[in-house]
């Protein structure tokens, strides 16, 4: 069982979230139920599953938690490259959250290799 609370990984996914969640408070009221709905589920579900992974019992099921993360904040990704194209989130905003979601990316891939499965 791993602390999740010490991993950088999940706590640079928690202020993520809490990033993602302000900027989609200024999406429009029509996308509430559309993107607004899917990305806020997606930030979080990297964060989560960090945490529910890091408390199984076995380093595969972490892994396996460690891939799901990964998958979320592939599936963000692609929300806030619409969300941008759109031109719901400007340029600015679209790539400080890119970057910081490829740095969360980079580290979770990181800790799935050192999980030595």
């Amino acid at each position: 069982m791993h602390r999740f609370k010490e991993l950088k990984v999940w706590q640079k996914a928690i202020d993520l979230a809490v990033e993602v969640y302000q900027v989609t408070e200024s999406l429009p009221a029509k996308e509430q139920y559309g993107l607004v709905s899917q990305i806020n589920r997606c930030v979080i579900s990297i964060a989560s599953n960090i945490a529910e992974g890091a408390g199984r019992n076995s380093n595969k099921d972490f892994n396996n938690f460690l891939g799901i993360a990964l998958g979320s904040s592939f599936e963000l990704d692609t929300q806030i490259i619409i969300s941008n194209r759109l031109g719901y989130i400007n340029d600015k905003t679209f790539e400080k959250l890119e970057s910081e979601l490829e740095h969360i990316q980079n580290m979770i891939v990181k800790l799935k290799q050192n999980l030595n499965i």
